[in-house]
């Protein structure tokens, strides 16, 4: 029975991983065993020198997911394959994920968002400028972060009272 598992690698190694583990399948002959094997990443938006970049991160550093019925022999090829290890799980039994365990992660991953998420870089009591806007040009105080909805409550001084303004992460950046 097919089920999903995670294995856990050396963090930063999980490309090299999954690209030696498809090769061990083949050449060991395990294709039927196996049907996926996946490393979790989503799009994130960074910015640096003030442009927006588009890059790709892992949602989970260290692990790599794989689809298999698991026995003795697939345990086998994916235990000794160099930079794995061990499986995730309760002794030296891997415990497989359940579905909707799978469906989070990889909805995350697969860019189940409809737009990149921006990675959040703001922190409470930061002073930021705004940067587009009505109140371009405006310094502030970051007083909430929302990572979901991409947002910043900040306090901007307006003839001489602090009036809290709501911005996009976008909108916005970190004075030095």
């Amino acid at each position: 029975m097919f089920q999903w598992y995670v294995i856990n690698t050396y963090s930063g190694h999980e490309n090299k991983v999954k690209t030696n583990l498809e090769h061990r399948i083949v050449s060991m002959n395990q294709a039927p065993r196996f049907r996926r094997v996946v490393v979790p990443t989503e799009q994130v938006i960074e910015t640096k020198d003030g442009q927006k970049v588009q890059i790709e991160k892992r949602v989970l550093p260290g692990y790599v997911l794989v689809n298999m019925d698991l026995n003795d022999d697939a345990w086998g090829v994916v235990k000794n394959t160099p930079g794995v290890t061990g499986f995730v799980g309760a002794g030296s039994k891997p415990v497989p994920l359940s579905e909707g365990e799978v469906g989070r992660i990889l909805q995350t991953g697969a860019g189940g968002g409809d737009r990149p998420r921006a990675q959040v870089q703001f922190s409470l009591g930061e002073s930021v400028k705004v940067t587009s806007g009505p109140l371009s040009d405006f310094d502030g105080e970051i007083v909430d972060v929302n990572p979901d909805q991409q947002k910043l409550k900040v306090l901007v001084d307006i003839f001489e009272r602090q009036v809290p303004v709501e911005l996009a992460f976008d909108q916005v950046k970190k004075l030095d």
